[in-house]
């Protein structure tokens, strides 16, 4: 099958929930959410060539506050629902993985208990943060510790952080344009200083969008940590190593410089075709998997990007 790994589905379930929450996306975001329905999501897979999508909520993170932790369990709850759902109607075309309330650990272990075992997920998705708690913050390892135990397959995607430059800057208007592959930057980065996926070898990671700012900061931050652990300020670790160990989705514009980009950090063998479906207009992702095809079949990964490592990855779930 031909697998897109980076796709939403807007669930009433989901805009309901954000606005129990008191999160306002438009505001959030600087971008409304954006319509979508099954019927019309079938119709791009089906124009675009794929055949399985993995379902995951979208953004804004359903947390706001430890006041909102109830309805952040329930929401999660609804959405992960509603997405089962959605793939017991359509289970050779749709997969899912799991909304979790992080950074509550108590509701985050319980709704991955029940995601995986009762509606059939095939992982969870994570936010870059969760209200402030960044991946790789020691209070969040006792979620991971759950996911390691289980082989889990976890997608990352962008929050916004919480203090942002909002007025006069245009980083501070919308969000996709800066601070997504800034915050996905940020949360990866901790993950790797803190040893989280050392501590945890058996967690499947996908970081979005062509691996963001990781392939700048692959030298940077190699020699900060080098530095930083000669000071005795963090504990030694090999960021390459750490890089080579994460899968990476090839959403946005991925073709030809950005590839090449990517590929200073990674190989072939860890590249996912992602889309954003809905986020980006089904007419103007079509052109771009068409360039991106293009760019693959001049590298003959086709076959590998859209089909053998997404199969490597799904075939060795444990859930």
């Amino acid at each position: 099958m031909r697998v897109d790994f980076h796709a939403h589905a807007m669930s009433a379930s989901y805009v309901e929930g954000l606005k129990r929450l008191g999160i306002d996306a438009a505001g959030e975001e600087g971008f409304p959410l954006p319509k979508w329905s099954v019927e019309a999501h079938l119709q791009f897979m089906s124009d675009a060539g794929i055949d399985f999508t993995v379902l995951s909520m979208a953004t804004p993170h359903i947390y706001n506050g430890d006041r909102n932790k109830k309805i952040a369990r329930e929401v999660a709850r609804q959405v992960n629902e509603d997405f089962a759902e959605i793939c017991r109607r359509y289970p050779e075309k749709f997969g899912f993985v799991a909304a979790l309330p992080m950074p509550d650990v108590e509701g985050s272990i319980a709704e991955f208990r029940y995601a995986t075992e009762k509606l059939g997920a095939l992982g969870v998705k994570v936010a870059s943060n969760s209200d402030g708690v960044y991946l790789g913050d020691e209070r969040l390892d006792e979620i991971f510790a759950e996911l390691n135990s289980r082989g889990s397959l976890v997608i990352l995607h962008p929050s916004p952080a919480r203090l942002l430059p909002r007025s006069n800057v245009v980083t501070g208007n919308v969000m996709a344009l800066f601070e997504y592959p800034a915050d996905t930057t940020r949360a990866v980065l901790n993950l790797l200083a803190k040893g989280t996926l050392e501590k945890f070898p058996r967690v499947r990671l996908i970081v979005p969008h062509c691996g963001s700012f990781l392939p700048y900061m692959k030298q940077r931050a190699g020699a900060m940590f080098q530095m930083l652990a000669s000071m005795n300020l963090m504990a030694p670790t090999e960021i390459a190593a750490g890089l080579g160990k994460l899968y990476f989705d090839l959403a946005g514009d991925p073709t030809p410089e950005q590839m090449d980009i990517l590929l200073k950090i990674t190989d072939a063998e860890h590249l996912l075709y992602g889309s954003d479906y809905p986020y980006v207009p089904a007419a103007v992702l079509l052109r771009k998997k068409a360039a991106l095809d293009e760019e693959l079949s001049r590298r003959s990964w086709l076959r590998k990007i859209y089909i053998s490592n997404a199969e490597k990855i799904l075939q060795e779930l444990i859930v």
